[in-house]
């Protein structure tokens, strides 16, 4: 990166144990201890100047290893608790490779990228955050997208998430994010949620987490299934090719089957359903030989571009918008194998950001080389030994040696006499040797400057972004974020908080922050919170951004709920799910009892789940196919009732026969019947009705009316 920006100002310094909250570093908001308070100090008693930065070499450099407070912080935070892990404990894995589209010798020399075709075998991690092992999967939380690709040059952890940016600047403030969104310490409650106190108190105080919580209030956090959702790398990292050139680079995961999410009334339902509902997704699609794909896409660019890009490409809480630098697709990636065994693999499986290959180096994010520093020193306390990588889920699949020895739990310890080197001993005895044509080096970049903690001044823009992402979504997604927003600050018990958080809120638009304010019952919108940089109103929309906006090209991986009776229709059953077939979806079949149906052509069919047990938001569409008979009876069922109010809630496509009339009387939707409704009489009928489908969902039957 050229060191051509200018050195951040006095005023960006951090100001620590003044008598009020006031603005410190890049912008951000700190409750300050009130005079007389006590002292923040290190576990051995030493008074700490600044908690908001960690120490660095320059105003945009890398961590100075001698930052004792950092060090003792993360330490402490990485070793509290045994044996989930801290963060994503609730996480589901599968194997599978990932297949390189063409040679990328100009711009990187990771042997992974060199061959056309190839595959490299690759072991993936899926997982939530804030929840412990046992928690539900429908969360509304950010999702890790962890990869580990066992190259023939050693392994290379890509230790991301499902969304690009994260809600701090500095990985000495991962401690405090995670703590506050932890069950409260006095209480342990709430789990796996954000909506209480302590996380809006945190975030509202930390104007730079603005972007990230306009994702996580967004859909991209209730994902309908690990297979439609992104990945990305998060941080900008290097490549760097054999003639020791680089390149900046940012990592995308496109999933083939495109994105979708739930809504948020599905979510809670779901959980109660199917707490296990994305690992049984999982586990089912790679069973049934729908094996999920995502493409691997790259942004990359060089110095110029990075100083005239709007923000620091180094804040790991921006993006860069793919209308302004677009993604190029340079491989595969294919999930084709379950498990053995799921501790022995998905729990015990050990991804460290550090864990980088020939041709990749780190770039001088904060929060990027605190992660670095961070993980080495996690998986330690987790498995409990220096030798989890000897465990076959993290050892590498290529030839590797040293003379590291010992220690708890050893598989492989060096062979013979020597177990040191520099030695003397001839042949085979002296045991391996460094390689410098093949071995990593670090791309040579120049640091100067001082050693201060403080935030860079080219870091302070926490606003623009989000004004950005929420004006690139679509209507009904601007509205769930408002929900969102409104049903979280709900939960919280501090009226200052709430306050704060709308005034925060401003700074991403009036009519968001109003919107908000409304759904609290504010009778006045609170001042906008002060920033230290003038917000840019200027940034173009990205479509990219939405979910709506990027809708799937096909129906493939989607699944039907299929209600049905004894004598209903043979053939129309029959039609609609060679349709379904046909479309690349699946479908299950719900009756009143598991033992199924009876159909009208004394057919009988089993189902897969008892109505009750397969409510309808299990599935992305729902059909009923019911005798007269059948339909009278299923009108008088309240799980019947509660499947199509269900439905016509979400906006969910829904087929039906005319025996289907009297469950639509019972529960008084004939009179909100609409063009999301749709008949399955008549020969074509069942193909119409999955061609419909394909919009996954009727979403005029959500948007509130004009006015409204």
């Amino acid at each position: 990166m050229a060191a051509s920006r200018k050195p951040a100002s006095p005023s960006t310094r951090a100001q620590s144990n003044a008598p009020k909250e006031q603005t410190g570093e890049g912008g951000e908001l700190h409750q300050l201890a009130a005079p007389g308070g006590p002292v923040l100090t290190t576990q051995q008693g030493v008074p700490v100047s600044d908690d908001q930065n960690s120490l660095r070499i320059g105003e945009r450099g890398p961590l100075a290893m001698e930052d004792a407070h950092f060090r003792e912080k993360i330490f402490h935070f990485d070793h509290e608790r045994i044996p989930e892990r801290v963060v994503h404990a609730r996480g589901y894995g599968a194997h599978g490779y990932f297949e390189n589209y063409a040679p990328l010798t100009d711009i990187t020399s990771a042997d992974i990228f060199q061959r056309a075709g190839e595959r490299t075998p690759a072991f993936v991690r899926f997982s939530t955050v804030a929840g412990s092992k046992g928690s539900s999967d429908l969360a509304r939380d950010v999702r890790g997208f962890a990869v580990k690709l066992y190259t023939k040059e050693g392994n290379w952890d890509i230790v991301g998430n499902n969304i690009p940016v994260f809600f701090i600047q500095d990985a000495i403030k991962f401690p405090d994010v995670i703590h506050s969104v932890k069950p409260e310490p006095d209480r342990e409650f709430p789990q796996a949620q954000s909506a209480h106190d302590n996380f809006w108190d945190f975030v509202s105080l930390t104007p730079e987490s603005t972007h990230m919580l306009m994702w996580v209030m967004s859909d991209r956090a209730i994902p309908r299934s690990f297979r439609f959702m992104e990945g990305f790398g998060v941080h900008t990292f290097r490549f760097v090719n054999d003639r020791g050139e680089s390149h900046f680079v940012k990592f995308h995961w496109k999933p083939k089957q495109g994105m979708q999410s739930v809504l948020w009334d599905e979510a809670v339902k779901i959980n109660g359903a199917d707490p296990d509902f994305h690992r049984r997704d999982l586990w089912n699609s790679i069973e049934q030989g729908d094996f999920p794909e995502w493409e691997l896409g790259v942004q990359v660019f060089d110095d110029a571009f990075a100083d005239s890009f709007d923000f620091d490409v180094l804040d790991p809480t921006k993006l860069i918008p793919e209308e302004v630098l677009p993604i190029t697709r340079i491989g595969r990636l294919v999930l084709d194998r379950t498990v053995d065994n799921f501790f022995a693999e998905t729990e015990q499986v050990a991804f460290c950001t550090q864990n980088i290959v020939r041709g990749v180096d780190f770039t001088n994010d904060p929060l990027l080389q605190g992660r670095n520093f961070s993980y080495l020193d996690t998986q330690l306390k987790r498995l409990g030994s220096p030798n989890f990588t000897h465990l076959p889920v993290n050892a590498p699949k290529c030839p590797f040696a040293n003379f590291q020895q010992d220690g708890h739990m050893a598989l492989v310890n060096p062979v013979g006499r020597a177990n040191y080197e520099p030695n003397s001993w001839p042949g085979d005895q002296r045991g391996p040797r460094e390689d410098p044509a093949r071995g990593f080096q670090s791309f040579p970049a120049e640091e100067v400057g001082a050693k201060p903690r403080l935030r860079a001044s080219s870091f302070a823009d926490h606003y623009s972004q989000a004004r950005m992402f929420f004006r690139s979504q679509q209507p009904i997604e601007q509205q769930h974020i408002v929900e969102a927003f409104v049903f979280e600050l709900s939960k919280v018990e501090s009226p200052a908080i709430r306050e704060r958080m709308v005034g925060n809120l401003r700074n991403v638009g009036d009519d968001v922050a109003q919107l908000v304010a409304d759904g609290l019952g504010m009778t006045t919108l609170p001042p906008a919170s002060p920033t230290t940089v003038e917000i840019n109103d200027s940034l173009a929309e990205s479509p990219a951004l939405s979910i709506l906006a990027n809708p799937p090209e096909s129906l493939a991986g989607r699944k039907f709920g299929i209600l049905v009776t004894d004598g209903a229709s043979a053939a129309q059953l029959n039609a609609l799910t060679a349709a379904i077939h046909d479309a690349g979806a699946i479908f299950e079949l719900i009756a009143p009892k598991i033992g199924g149906a009876t159909l009208d052509d004394a057919t009988q069919v089993a189902a897969t789940q008892k109505l009750g047990g397969g409510p309808s938001v299990l599935y992305d569409a729902v059909a009923i196919i019911a005798s007269k008979l059948g339909g009278q009876q299923l009108a008088a069922q309240p799980a019947a009732k509660d499947f199509v109010n269900d439905a016509h809630a979400h906006g969910k496509f829904i087929g039906y026969t005319p025996g289907a009339q009297p469950l639509f009387d019972a529960t008084g939707l004939t009179a909100l019947m609409d063009a999301g409704y749709v008949s399955l009489g008549g020969k074509a009928a069942p193909k119409s009705f999955v061609r419909t489908c394909a919009a996954l969902r009727f979403w005029a039957r959500l948007v509130p009316p004009a006015g409204a």
